[in-house]
């Protein structure tokens, strides 16, 4: 017989506030400043408020928190921004407690899609906070959120911050383990990507880089295809691909691929 571990007692509730932020980036190539307006247009469509209002709603629901307010704003020219507060428990409106939570329990996403001047770069970047407080999760969002935007770069941060106390008075800063976030990313994500971690334990703040493995040309190219280029051409296009995502992966400027 399998024992459940028994429950840690606390002293009042749990004042713990855990966040967990997202940027990910989309990269793409288009060919022309007619394909670059036409890629604009598809990513603003893709990820407008309504779209993204959806995708917190069942991030929302995947960690078990409960929606008190959503904010959502499009863009001219373009992006998208969405903030939803969140509680643990199910508030009524002359619920107190309320107050406590609006500060700490959040959802927000925002978009910022963008173009190089001069190469057909184009690159879409979503930024994401899951902030909670109490015993919800947002690592429990994690590997919904990076199939639903399916990035070839991301930026993971994860901080605990605070503190609670059991009924003796002893502080607890963490309530679970966790030694990378990469613990709870799922075994087929992982294999799609190289990662790498800067973590700082003492302070219970952890940090995952991810870029995808495999590089199909195809798969960057906005409204051509491969064949529609020649040998030089692809050449071209690939290396200006591939420089932006090692830019954005290692956060510099980096010399000019040949």
């Amino acid at each position: 017989m399998t024992l459940k571990p028994s429950k840690l007692k606390l002293y009042g509730f749990n004042n713990l506030t855990k966040t967990l932020s997202f940027n990910m980036y989309d990269i793409c190539y288009a060919v022309s400043p007619e394909a670059q307006r036409q890629y604009i247009e598809y990513i603003d469509e893709q990820y407008n408020a309504e779209k993204l209002t959806n995708i917190l709603q069942q991030v929302s629901s995947i960690i078990g928190a409960h929606i008190l307010n959503i904010a959502s704003q499009d863009y001219d020219p373009q992006g998208a921004s969405v903030t939803i507060l969140i509680s643990e428990e199910q508030m009524e409106p002359s619920d107190a407690d309320v107050v406590c939570h609006l500060d700490k329990s959040h959802l927000t996403v925002h978009t910022y899609p963008e173009s190089h001047p001069q190469k057909g770069i184009m690159t879409f970047r979503a930024d994401i906070e899951v902030s909670t407080c109490g015993r919800i999760s947002p690592l429990n969002a994690l590997n919904y959120l990076l199939d639903n935007f399916e990035s070839d770069i991301v930026t993971l941060d994860y901080h605990v911050r605070g503190f609670t106390r059991d009924v003796s008075g002893k502080k607890l800063f963490i309530d679970h383990r966790i030694n990378s976030i990469q613990n709870y990313i799922s075994r087929d994500t992982k294999t799609q990507y190289d990662m790498i971690d800067v973590n700082v334990y003492q302070e219970n703040i952890f940090h995952t880089k991810m870029i995808l493995k495999d590089f199909d040309l195809d798969n960057y190219l906005f409204n051509i295809n491969v064949d529609d280029l020649t040998k030089r051409q692809q050449h071209h296009i690939r290396r200006l691909v591939r420089q932006e995502m090692l830019e954005i992966f290692n956060g510099r400027n980096m010399p000019t691929m040949r």
